[in-house]
C-alpha cells in the first residue's frame, strides 16, 4: 500500500550545520551551466547530464533519477526518438558522468522501463544494465515497480493468436548500483525509516500508482512515492540526493521534505521554472 509522504522537520544540528555548506559541495563550471534556484536545503542548476564538465567533484551519495525512456514522449528540450543505438550512447554518457560526480559509496537509484515494443522489441532494462555496469557501476539488485498500468497498453500483436502475440508487463525496473563500496561507513550514519517501511521496501516489489501528467504539467513525471522509499531506504539524513533529470522537481522536493541535501541538473528552462514553483510550494509542508 503506498504510504503518505509527510517531509520530516527535525531541527537539530545537521540542520542548521548544512544549509550554508550545500555552496560548496556542487560548485558548476560556470561555462557549462548556472545556478538556476536555492531554497533551503535543495539546489537546482540548468545544464546538461552529457557534458562531463558540469561538475568539478564528487559530491553525491544518492542519485534518485528517472531518464528518458525514448519513447517519443514530446519533451520541450530533447530528442526522445533516437535511434535505440543513439539512444545507449546517450544513456552511457550521463551513466558515465554520474559515476565521475559520485562518491565512493554513492548509490545510484535509477527508473528504466523493463523493455518496450516502439520501434521493434527491446530489452531496455537489460541493455542499460550492461552499460551502467560497463561505465564502472557495480549491480546490487533490481526493483520492479508495479504501477498498474497495462490498460494503457495500444499493441496486441496478433489479436487471438498464436502468429505474433506481444507479451507486455506492466511493470518498470528500479536498478540499485553502487560505485565502489556497497557498505555506508559515512555521512550522518542517522537512518529516518521505521520498522514498518524497512520490511515493506526491502520486498523487491512495489506496487503504487503512477503520477498523471495531468497533475504536475511535465510530460513524464513520477509520484513522490519512488524517490521517498528510494531516498529513505538507501541513504542517510543529509546525505546529498541527486537528479540528473530533475524535470517537474520530484526528487529535489522529497529530499527536502526527508532531511536531505538536494541537487538537481536540468537542461530546460520551462522544466526549471516549473520545479522551483513545485519546490516553492511542496516543501516543508504537512500535506502534499
Amino acid at each position: 500500500m503506498t504510504q503518505e509522504i509527510k517531509p520530516n522537520l527535525m531541527n537539530n544540528s545537521i540542520n542548521e550545520s548544512t544549509d550554508n555548506n550545500i555552496n560548496s559541495l556542487c560548485q558548476p563550471q560556470s561555462k557549462y551551466s548556472k545556478e538556476y534556484f536555492q531554497h533551503k536545503k535543495v539546489k537546482l542548476f540548468q545544464g546538461s547530464a552529457l557534458n562531463e564538465n558540469t561538475f568539478e567533484k564528487e559530491f553525491i551519495d544518492l542519485i534518485v533519477t528517472s531518464p528518458p525512456y525514448n519513447v517519443g514522449i514530446e519533451y520541450n528540450s530533447n530528442n526522445d526518438e533516437l535511434s535505440y543505438e543513439k539512444y545507449l550512447e546517450f544513456s552511457e554518457k550521463y551513466l558515465t558522468n554520474c559515476y565521475k560526480w559520485s562518491k565512493t559509496q554513492a548509490r545510484l537509484l535509477f527508473n528504466i522501463p523493463l523493455d518496450k515494443n516502439k520501434g521493434g522489441q527491446k530489452s531496455v532494462g537489460a541493455d542499460l544494465t550492461k552499460i551502467a555496469q560497463k561505465v564502472g557501476w557495480k549491480y546490487h539488485s533490481t526493483i520492479i515497480w508495479n504501477e498498474g498500468n497495462i490498460s494503457r497498453r495500444t499493441a496486441w500483436g496478433s489479436w487471438l493468436s498464436a502468429s505474433a502475440p506481444y507479451v507486455i508487463a506492466p511493470v518498470e525496473l528500479i536498478l540499485v548500483l553502487y560505485k565502489d563500496e556497497w557498505k555506508k561507513t559515512s555521512g550522518s550514519k542517522i537512518s529516518d525509516i521505521t520498522k514498518e517501511e524497512f520490511m515493506e521496501w526491502t520486498n523487491g516489489i512495489w506496487a503504487f500508482n503512477g503520477e498523471k501528467k495531468s497533475a504536475i504539467g511535465h510530460p513524464a513525471p513520477f509520484p513522490k512515492e519512488l524517490p521517498y522509499r528510494c531516498i529513505k531506504l538507501f541513504s542517510y539524513v543529509d546525505d546529498v540526493v541527486f537528479d540528473p533529470f530533475t524535470g517537474s522537481g520530484t526528487t529535489l522536493i522529497v529530499a527536502q521534505n526527508t532531511n536531505r541535501r538536494g541537487v538537481g541538473l536540468e537542461i530546460d528552462t520551462n522544466y526549471c521554472e516549473l520545479a522551483k514553483n513545485r519546490i516553492l510550494s511542496e516543501t516543508d509542508t504537512l500535506n502534499f
